[in-house]
């Protein structure tokens, strides 16, 4: 039972951070949400910053979970980026906002243990990209350009940038599948 109800919190209070923010909902919107007291709230995780910080790290192991099969199912590097590109649109679908990315928005309001957190899966994410994009300058498949780190960065910021875009208009996501071949064709 205590293993299925962290699931439940951790599951409910992602959903509220990338919909509300962290610092917009409280216990008492998991006690409805979940169907238990704050006290079995704060057994579980005693602060909201434990309960921040485990769906941090839970989010860290799915995604590195992600670029493990990515890179185990696609060999070239326009396939990995696109399959990254469709990771990410899919981890905003029913109307989500990127966890990090709805954090970095609060990054002066959250604690300490999250402003790392997410300074760190930021950092995990343009490492793997930067690695993908060095793959494919190594083999000719990208030019070098104007470098792979900022390839990775400019690669990010619009996919997190557009999430927060379609997020404001309610228009659905503009940028299409294009966007990896600009990314990777730019010298």
């Amino acid at each position: 039972m205590a293993v299925g109800t962290r699931d439940a919190l951790v599951q409910a209070a992602e959903s509220l951070m990338r919909t509300k923010g962290y610092a917009a909902f409280s216990y008492a919107d998991l006690t409805e949400t979940v169907g238990i007291r704050k006290a079995s709230i704060h057994h579980h995780f005693p602060t909201k910053e434990d309960l921040g910080v485990a769906i941090v790290e839970d989010y860290i192991v799915r995604v590195r979970s992600d670029f493990d099969r990515i890179e185990r199912e696609h060999q070239g590097v326009v396939d990995r980026l696109e399959a990254f590109v469709k990771m990410f649109r899919a981890s905003g679908d029913g109307g989500l906002l990127p966890l990090c990315g709805a954090l970095a928005a609060e990054m002066s309001a959250l604690p300490p243990g999250l402003q790392q957190l997410t300074h760190r899966f930021f950092d995990m994410q343009l490492k793997w990209l930067t690695t993908v994009l060095e793959q494919g300058v190594a083999r000719e498949e990208v030019p070098g350009g104007s470098g792979a780190r900022q390839k990775a960065f400019v690669l990010l910021s619009m996919l997190e940038g557009s999430s927060f875009i379609n997020w404001a208009t309610k228009e659905g996501d503009l940028l299409n599948d294009r966007i990896v071949r600009l990314i990777v064709e730019e010298a």
